[in-house]
């Protein structure tokens, strides 16, 4: 990529995110300012259309505030966002009585509902790394550390104490191993791993472990695909959900990959990383209308998931950093054809140029399904993530210079 095309891409996504993504949120309900934390649920407009809150966006919430404030310097409204989002869940979204974290609450942090993943401890974990970032406080980074410990041994022994996780399925008669917890430890660690610099030999132990069971159990590269569940010793479960690809998935994998390899010098896992790429587009491409499908079956049978063929937000964005992020490690204008069909596709059919942000959720052939701008699921932190991350990958290429590390 030459400077001059960096420069302009680069221009591009921070108006993108100034001038629209955050103007949007800042203006909506999202930030309670009546119980604290934040409110992910909103219509078209931004105007709130449901109360409960989600826990994994209070993390997420806290990270993307708190990116913001550490890559372009602190504002008074994002300061506030986050020390709200921040305090919001020490009080109300970690249940006492476990310290396991819940993943629905009232909006006033009563407790709803709690799931049998560790994802909403991730994303505690990743908001708290990033914050301590803002406030230099070691209390903050202990959470953030605590609770990687924690899910590290809830994934390697879920039926330790105190933090037993009741599996969905009776493992006596089927067990499958995931590919999302390996993913998401990964990506935590090697955001604590950048400021948590007494224990950096503890995360690279810890990546370097997952990042095997991942590329021995789940990566399939004689079929070009990464599969999302296994079986214990890596064969395919010939189920439905032995089958399934996510795309999306295994595209934010590889950049999680390429990211450590390129923090670490690993050329072998850059490869590796690059195969997973490319063979997610390939599977995940819509060849009739453009974009990347949710679901499809490895063998090429019917997905059970109805949602299979729409085209959702944060599958697009994590296709862009990813795509973006190959082309500039490796200069194979092969990622750059790549990116440029992303870049076109995403920036003309999920924006919405009348009241700002994307829409999320798009049928099969581009049409809009969904017209909130939030939900439990989606708020202010795969776009806003998507845009800082390109900025930066492509800052560092317009200057010619070695890309940081992104998490």
């Amino acid at each position: 990529m030459d400077t001059e095309r960096a420069a302009e891409l680069r221009r591009f996504y921070h108006d993108r995110l100034m001038q629209d993504i955050m103007p949007f949120w800042m203006a909506s309900d999202l930030i309670d300012r009546r119980c604290g934390g934040f409110l992910t649920s909103v219509d078209r407009e931004g105007r709130l259309y449901d109360e409960d809150k989600s826990v994994w966006f209070q993390g997420r919430c806290l990270w993307t505030f708190s990116r913001l404030c550490n890559t372009y310097g602190p504002r008074e409204e994002w300061l506030e966002a986050a020390k709200s989002g921040a305090a919001f869940l020490r009080s109300h979204c970690i249940d006492p009585a476990d310290g396991r974290m819940f993943f629905t609450v009232t909006r006033d942090g009563r407790p709803l509902r709690k799931r049998r993943y560790f994802f909403s401890e991730s994303f505690l974990t990743a908001g708290f790394t990033e914050y301590y970032g803002v406030t230099g406080d070691p209390a903050d980074l202990r959470l953030a550390a605590d609770y990687f410990d924690r899910m590290l041994r809830m994934y390697r022994d879920p039926s330790a104490d105190p933090f037993k996780i009741t599996p969905k399925e009776n493992t006596a008669v089927r067990r499958l191993h995931g590919n999302a917890e390996p993913m998401v430890l990964v990506s935590t660690a090697q955001a604590l791993r950048r400021v948590d610099t007494a224990r950096t030999a503890y995360y690279d132990g810890a990546i370097r472990s997952l990042i095997d069971d991942m590329l021995t159990l789940h990566d399939k590269p004689e079929l070009g695909c990464m599969l999302e569940n296994v079986l214990p010793d890596g064969s395919i479960f010939d189920g439905p959900a032995g089958r399934t690809i996510n795309p999306g998935h295994s595209i934010e994998n590889s950049w999680f990959l390429m990211n450590y390899a390129n923090t670490v010098g690993d050329q072998e896992l850059l490869r590796r990383a690059l195969g997973i790429l490319r063979g997610s587009l390939e599977r995940g491409w819509d060849m009739a209308y453009g974009g990347i499908v949710y679901f499809t079956d490895v063998y090429g049978r019917p997905c059970v998931q109805l949602e299979h063929d729409m085209k959702l937000w944060w599958v697009h964005n994590e296709a862009l950093i990813a795509t973006l992020l190959a082309w500039v490690l490796t200069g194979d204008e092969t990622w750059g054809k790549w990116y440029d069909r992303l870049h076109e596709y995403t920036f003309g059919h999920f924006p919405d140029a009348v009241c700002g942000e994307w829409y999320g959720y798009l049928h099969r052939d581009g049409t809009v399904s969904h017209t909130q701008k939030g939900s439990l699921w989606k708020g202010p932190y795969h776009l806003p993530r998507c845009l800082m991350l390109c900025e930066q990958i492509l800052t560092a290429a317009e200057n010619s210079a070695a890309i940081p590390p992104l998490l």
